[in-house]
Formats: structure tokens, C-alpha cells, sequence
């Protein structure tokens, strides 16, 4: 049986000097650079979400709106619940939104905890520049 030209394995390539250019030698790995891009980028992500968690991130500091009621031209009524550990305090920040989505009113509600199962339910009525369509809570943080 004959060998056909598939089954042989092609050498590499040989060039005609000076032809095509110098070849490249294959460069040398620096795993410390590697290692050391990753130590980087471990500390940088750590170093964000530590920041977003403080900002965003306290779970007992949690709100829930419950109805928005008396809506008109200048205001409405925001009802909502807020999750507070014992004895704290709490800052919720509302805010009311017109139908196509503009802000036309914020505001800051200090909110104590109240004897019981750690959730305190607060009616707040806002003021607005115009008629609003949605009451909001955008967060609550501990009061300082």
C-alpha cells in the first residue's frame, strides 16, 4: 500500500530568505503581569461593590409602598412601609413622578421605629409642581 500526501504531517514552511520579512521570535510569558492585572481587577470590583452596597445595599433599611392616594394638581398622599431596626431611625427619600415621567416633587421623611415587629407604616402627604401619576420611595438610610 501506497502513502497518499494526506496521511504524511506537513513540515513547517520553509521562505526564501530576505523574502517575506524576518520571522518573529514566539515572546516569553510574564505570568506575573497576568497575576498581578488580576490582583488589580479583584481590588478595584471589591473596592466598588463595598461602595455600592453602603449606597444601595443595607437590607433593614427596606421600604415598600403600599398606595398613593389624593392625587390633584398640587400633591398626593404616599403610604408605605418601612422596614427599620430596633430603636433606629430611618431617612426615606419619596418621590412623585407626572404621567410622562418627569419629577415634579421629592422629599425627605425622617421615619423612627415604632414598638412592634420592626416595621413602621407612614402616610406622607407631598407636595407637587404639577399633577403627579406615581408615588415613589427611591431609598431609605440610616438617620444621622
Amino acid at each position: 500500500m501506497t502513502e497518499t500526501h494526506s496521511a504524511t504531517t506537513p513540515a513547517a514552511p520553509v521562505f526564501p530568505p530576505g523574502r517575506y520579512g524576518r520571522r518573529r521570535e514566539r515572546q516569553r510569558r510574564r505570568p506575573w503581569l497576568v497575576a498581578g492585572l488580576a490582583l488589580v481587577t479583584l481590588l478595584v470590583g471589591s473596592l466598588v461593590a463595598v461602595r455600592l452596597y453602603k449606597n444601595y445595599g443595607d437590607p433593614a433599611y427596606d421600604a415598600q409602598v403600599v398606595t398613593y392616594t389624593d392625587i390633584d394638581d398640587t400633591g398626593l398622599t404616599l403610604v408605605f412601609r418601612v422596614t427599620i431596626p430596633e430603636g433606629g431611625q430611618a431617612t426615606c427619600v419619596l418621590r412623585a413622578r407626572s404621567r410622562d415621567g418627569a419629577v415634579v416633587g421629592t422629599q425627605d421623611v425622617l421615619v423612627r421605629d415604632e414598638p412592634g415587629d420592626g416595621t413602621t407604616q407612614v402616610t406622607q402627604r407631598m407636595t407637587t409642581s404639577a399633577k403627579a401619576m406615581i408615588g415613589e420611595v427611591l431609598r431609605c438610610v440610616p438617620a444621622q
